[in-house]
């Protein structure tokens, strides 16, 4: 997509404070932080949320969740904790129609759903 703002960020047309990328993946910081530690992880490939996952491109989301301990490790919160969130649509609070998992860290979080 051309107008999607972290497809631009990939392309290398808007900078980003850039933690980890490899051929399929970058991980970079949120410019609004929630938490101590606010990292985004994307994939490169364009799509626009958890709902575009299927079984043609779910290798990438694993390959997600495998590079996200190392991420973790790497930013210093994997031995305290950290959450993991997605948001999916409008109603979700998707705010970037690209499919990205926020990691959350740094301090202590609240349960939100038990």
């Amino acid at each position: 997509m051309s107008d999607c703002l972290f497809c631009k960020i990939v392309k290398g047309e808007i900078p980003c404070s850039l933690v980890y990328q490899d051929d399929a993946v970058m991980a970079f910081k949120d410019i609004n932080p929630l938490a101590p530690t606010h990292l985004l992880v994307i994939p490169k490939q364009h799509l626009a949320s958890a709902l575009d996952i299927n079984a043609h491109n779910s290798a990438v989301i694993a390959h997600m969740f495998e590079v996200i301990p190392q991420i973790a490790k790497e930013a210093g919160i994997a031995e305290k904790g950290f959450r993991i969130v997605t948001n999916i649509g409008k109603d979700g609070g998707q705010i970037v129609q690209h499919l990205h998992f926020h990691i959350l860290g740094g301090r202590h979080l609240e349960p939100s759903l038990g």
